[in-house]
């Protein structure tokens, strides 16, 4: 699954769009790379989106089916680490 959907599906962008846009301004990194919103996400990948004040950081555990999923069950899709 792309980053910019998997973003949105597991909840941790509201929308689509602002998941691109983040991409566009190079805050997402997967493994410590900057990357395009069409890099695939694979299990295992560490995830990290730089905001402004502080770091999130999530370790892909499984990839969604759905085009998106409630957001309590996102402990099944990413941990925070």
């Amino acid at each position: 699954m792309r980053i910019d959907k998997f973003l949105n599906a597991v909840n941790i962008t509201k929308r689509r769009a602002v998941a691109e846009d983040m991409l566009a301004h190079k805050v997402v990194f997967i493994n410590d790379v900057p990357v395009k919103k069409a890099k695939e996400v694979k299990i295992g990948d560490i995830i990290e989106v730089k905001y402004l004040e502080y770091t999130d950081k999530f370790q892909v555990l499984q990839i969604p089916k759905t085009k998106s999923t409630p957001k309590a069950s996102q402990a099944e899709y990413v941990t925070k680490l």
